[in-house]
């Protein structure tokens, strides 16, 4: 199973809306930051003036029926407002009125989330980045079905600086942490693409099919600078049925499937059509897709990445991206709005290359995005349609360089070799306040992922009020060094308040969600100093 590159800084914030305290206050917080204190939430309004602008921008740019993230009334402000900010110099020539736009709605929603606290964690976040000379990878987590459909890729910190999606220096991407475990992945050393042709009388899906091709499958060049470029494939399906479908993603030839055609906002995911009458919906192509080995689903259709909607209001967990992450599904790029042909073929074959030329996920998502950016202009909307969302334990390597060492253990069904079984438990030993007890429960841990909370989809279940529903993991990796394989367990914290504990020679210490490698006797705690202490045991 993959894991979040240690070598590179990663931060991740979540937004939520806070109940009972009126309808526009909002809690933003850090939960993964690069060092331990940068931890840190505040609670906010999501003002009248930045809902005014976002409804304009939505007028100007946004191809379906304006949403709404309040639900007070906005028609009494004054509309030039929000624009103020970002009026042009003296002696310069004014902007026009889409870019102004786009740079206010950018500058606003970037100015809501860092402020204070979450802004000095941020930039402590990029400063360790740029002291290690890597890029930060930054994911962000929108817990409010209200705020999904804006365009969080286009924020930016002053006017003239890039927007954080087309950064050199950040990797963007959206995730969820509410989501079924990673299958476990195979490693890859090709890109192998099962290339679904659906219906749309409107794009040109023959033209796309062959960019595609064009794009991986000729034009390798010979040489030293071949080492580059990984092997490619490409099978098409044309208006497959869902059996069709199914059969050939159940080859497990593919690790990245590849739709073409019309779609739709569905409460269950999206609609995709296969055919003319033939639709399958995000929930069903998830289950497939989990099984079958896909790490990257790419969809080429209108509102992959929007949720559905009913009065203006969106329907939680509804848009096609969000479903199949939920379901465990790696890495998901879908389109945010409609996307013209010319726009999505420039997209596509920027993207295909880059993977291509073995680049991460995230990382080819923000050079085909640059591309957009040169082609169409900061005043178009093309750039700012694609959205990644990543999974949350997902590093966004799609294949592997061959130089490499390979990160997890070989696939039994091509290797011959066994996996392991379970070398390594959680044991129960009692309340903190009374003796404890060396013979109590124990819990066999994953060869993946073993997930603690107090809800009944978590591995190990403690069913306590102090226990978040996704308290902490325990993260099992396998490093191959020359011809042995070396297996090392992690702990990580999700808690809402940060509390997992673990002790050492200097008594209690809180993780604080950072990752903590795991030795035999190991004591841990979560949820509060009167609960159960548990011991970690490897044999």
């Amino acid at each position: 199973m993959s894991s979040l590159n240690l070598a590179m800084p990663s931060a991740s914030i979540a937004i939520t809306r806070l109940v009972n305290t009126g309808t526009d206050h909002f809690a933003i917080w850090v939960v993964k930051a690069p060092y331990p204190s940068g931890y840190v939430l505040r609670d906010c309004i999501f003002s009248a003036e930045l809902n005014q602008v976002w409804q304009e921008w939505q007028q100007m740019f946004a191809g379906h029926s304006p949403l709404d993230v309040t639900s007070g009334a906005t028609s009494t402000l004054v509309k030039t407002l929000p624009l103020t900010i970002i009026s042009s110099t003296e002696g310069q020539i004014p902007s026009p009125y889409s870019s102004r736009l786009m740079q206010s709605l950018g500058i606003n929603l970037w100015r809501w989330i860092f402020d204070g606290a979450i802004l000095s964690s941020w930039e402590r976040s990029r400063g360790i980045a740029m002291g290690q000379q890597t890029q930060l990878r930054f994911r962000l987590e929108i817990r409010d079905p209200d705020l999904i459909a804006l365009p969080w890729e286009i924020m930016q910190r002053e006017v003239g600086q890039s927007a954080i999606s087309l950064s050199q220096d950040v990797l963007f991407s959206r995730t969820i942490s509410e989501v079924e475990p990673l299958p476990e992945l195979r490693t890859d050393r090709a890109v192998n693409i099962l290339l679904v042709l659906g219906h749309d009388h409107k794009l040109q899906l023959d033209q796309e099919a062959l960019l595609l091709k064009k794009t991986l499958l000729e034009g390798r060049p010979v040489g030293k600078t071949a080492a580059g470029y990984a092997p490619s494939t490409v099978k098409t399906l044309v208006q497959p049925t869902k059996t069709e479908l199914i059969r050939e993603l159940e080859t497990k030839a593919y690790n990245v499937f590849f739709y073409a055609g019309h779609g739709l906002p569905d409460p269950d995911g999206g609609s995709l059509f296969l055919g003319n009458e033939l639709r399958i919906n995000g929930r069903e192509l998830a289950q497939v897709l989990t099984r079958t080995g896909i790490k990257l689903g790419v969809f080429n259709a209108c509102w992959g990445a929007q949720p559905a909607a009913v009065n203006h209001q969106a329907i939680p967990a509804s848009s096609l991206a969000e479903v199949l992450i939920r379901h465990g599904v790696p890495a998901v790029l879908g389109m945010r709005d409609e996307i013209a042909d010319a726009e999505s073929h420039s997209f596509i074959q920027t993207f295909a290359a880059s993977l291509r030329s073995r680049k991460s996920i995230d990382e080819a998502v923000t050079i085909a995005r640059q591309e957009l950016l040169t082609l169409y202009k900061f005043n178009q909307p093309a750039w700012t349609l694609p959205v990644l969302y990543l999974h949350p334990d997902f590093d966004g390597e799609l294949i592997k360089d061959v130089g490499e060492g390979i990160t997890e253990l070989p696939d039994p069904a091509i290797s011959g070799t066994a996996t392991p079984s379970n070398t390594a438990y959680l044991r129960c030993l009692g309340r903190a306040k009374t003796s404890l007890s060396p013979g109590g429960k124990t819990w066999p841990l994953r060869p993946g992922v073993t997930r603690i909370g107090r809800t009944k989809d978590n591995d190990i279940v403690i069913p306590e009020l102090y226990i978040s529903k996704r308290h902490a993991e325990i993260l099992c990796r396998h490093t191959l060094q020359e011809t042995t394989s070396i297996t090392t367990y992690y702990l990580q914290d999700f808690s809402t308040y940060g509390t997992t504990w673990y002790l050492s020679p200097n008594g209690w210490q809180q993780i604080l969600r950072e990752e903590v490698p795991l030795t035999s006797g190991m004591q841990l705690m979560f949820g509060s100093s009167k609960g159960e202490i548990w011991e970690f045991i490897r044999e």
